[in-house]
C-alpha cells in the first residue's frame, strides 16, 4: 500500500512532490516572457513569431492553474506565481488606459485605411471627430485621396501625401519630404514614408509617417519578415539623423513592439505609452501593428476608436509635447 507520507496516494490531499512537469512548464512560460530573444530566428522566425504575440502568452497561467489543481500540487502552484509575476511586470502597466481623452494636450491618430476600404470619405469623418491635431494614414489609394481632401479641409487645412502614406494636420506642415524605406528588391514607384515638420504652439515636432511591409506566417515557412526588417532599419537610419529633438512616429510597423526585428526603430524611441490598443485584425484584435511613437515626449493614453471600413481599427493617442 503506497504511504500517505510520500505524497503519491491518489485523492489524499495536497503534496510538495507531485507536479514537478507542471512546475517546469510554469519555469518555462515566466523563462520565455522575460527572455523571448532567447528562441532564435531561425528557422521561420520563430523568435519574432512568439514576440509578435507575447502577450497572449499569458493565457497559459489558467491552464496551468487547472494542472496545478488537478495534480493537487504545492509545487506547481507555488512554481504558478513566476509567470503571473513576469506577465504582470511586463504588461501590467497596459491595463490601464492612463488617463483622460487630451490629457496629453496633443493628440494624433494613426490608421491604416485599407486600399479596399468602400468608404474611404466616411472613414476620413470618423477620423476627424477624434478632435486629433494630426492625422496620419496609410494604404491611401489615388481614388481615396480626393475624398479625404474634401471631408478634412475645414478642420486640418494642412496635409501632405506622399505614395500611399499620407498626414492631415491643424498646424502648419514645413519641411515635407519622401522617406525612402523601399527594400532593395521592391521596384521603383513604393512610396511608403514622409516626414514633416508640424509647427505647433508647443514648438516644432518632426512628423513620420511610415508603412512597413508586410509579414507572412505560413505552416512551412514559418514567419517571414526580410522586407519588414530592412524596411525598419532605413526607417531607423532616418530617425537617429533626424536633427530636431521631439520626433513623432505614426505608422503602420506591421508587427507589435515587443518583435525584434523593430528594434532599429524602437531603440531610438520612448515607451509606447499605457493601453493594449489591439488594432488588427479589426474584427478580432489580437495585436497593435500601429504605432505611436514618441521621442523628447511623452505618450501618455493609447486607445483604439470605433471601427471604420478597414480591416485595421484606427489608434488615438494623447501626447505630451
Amino acid at each position: 500500500m503506497t504511504s500517505e507520507r510520500d505524497g503519491r496516494a491518489p485523492g489524499r490531499g495536497w503534496s510538495w512532490r507531485r507536479g514537478r512537469v507542471v512546475a517546469l512548464l510554469c519555469l518555462l512560460v515566466a523563462v520565455l516572457l522575460v527572455f523571448p530573444g532567447l528562441v532564435p530566428n531561425t528557422p521561420g522566425r520563430a523568435g519574432s513569431l512568439l514576440e509578435t504575440f507575447l502577450p497572449w502568452l499569458g493565457l497559459c497561467v489558467p491552464v496551468l492553474l487547472v494542472l496545478a489543481v488537478l495534480r493537487r500540487s504545492f509545487l506547481a502552484t507555488a512554481a504558478l506565481l513566476l509567470p503571473v509575476v513576469a506577465w504582470s511586470v511586463l504588461f501590467g502597466s497596459l491595463l490601464f488606459s492612463g488617463g483622460r481623452a487630451g490629457d496629453g494636450g496633443f493628440t494624433v491618430v494613426q490608421h491604416n485605411i485599407s486600399d479596399e476600404n468602400p468608404d474611404p470619405g466616411g472613414t476620413a469623418r470618423a477620423l476627424a471627430g477624434a478632435g486629433a491635431d494630426l492625422i496620419a494614414v496609410e494604404e491611401l489609394t489615388a481614388p481615396a485621396l480626393p475624398a479625404f481632401e474634401a471631408a478634412l479641409a475645414a478642420d486640418y487645412p494642412h496635409h501632405a501625401t506622399r505614395g500611399t502614406v499620407g498626414l492631415w494636420s491643424k498646424h502648419p506642415l514645413t519641411a515635407v519630404r519622401l522617406v525612402d524605406i523601399r527594400p532593395q528588391d521592391v521596384g521603383a514607384g513604393w512610396d511608403r514614408g514622409l516626414r514633416a515638420t508640424a509647427r505647433t504652439p508647443r514648438g516644432d515636432v518632426a512628423v513620420y509617417v511610415a508603412h512597413l511591409p508586410s509579414i507572412r506566417i505560413g505552416p512551412t515557412t514559418g514567419l517571414t519578415s526580410a522586407r519588414r526588417a530592412e524596411s525598419a532599419a532605413l526607417l531607423g537610419k532616418e530617425l537617429a539623423a533626424e536633427p530636431l529633438d521631439r520626433v513623432i512616429l505614426l505608422g503602420d510597423l506591421n508587427s507589435t513592439l515587443d518583435d525584434r526585428g523593430l528594434e532599429p526603430v524602437t531603440s531610438l524611441m520612448g515607451p509606447p505609452g499605457p493601453g493594449f490598443a489591439f488594432s488588427w485584425p479589426a474584427a478580432f484584435p489580437v495585436a497593435r501593428i500601429d504605432q505611436v511613437l514618441t521621442r523628447s515626449a511623452t505618450v501618455v493614453r493609447v486607445r483604439t476608436l470605433p471601427a471604420t471600413g478597414s480591416d485595421h481599427l484606427p489608434v488615438a493617442a494623447d501626447i505630451r509635447l
